[in-house]
């Protein structure tokens, strides 16, 4: 999740550097939402106390 905030982010620089700004602030506001959910779960799997399976 936090892998593809970093996507929209990089996108949203590139596309703000070039100019295009209706581009930069959609993967602006993706980036943003991508972000925060991960931190949901993320927080919410830390408070639930669930780990990875071993493999």
């Amino acid at each position: 999740m936090f892998g593809w905030a970093v996507t929209f982010l990089v996108i949203a620089i590139i596309a703000g550097v070039f100019g295009f700004a209706g581009i930069a602030s959609t993967a602006t506001w993706i980036a943003r939402i991508l972000f925060i959910v991960g931190l949901v779960v993320f927080l919410g799997l830390l408070v639930a106390g669930r780990r990875p399976p071993t493999t």
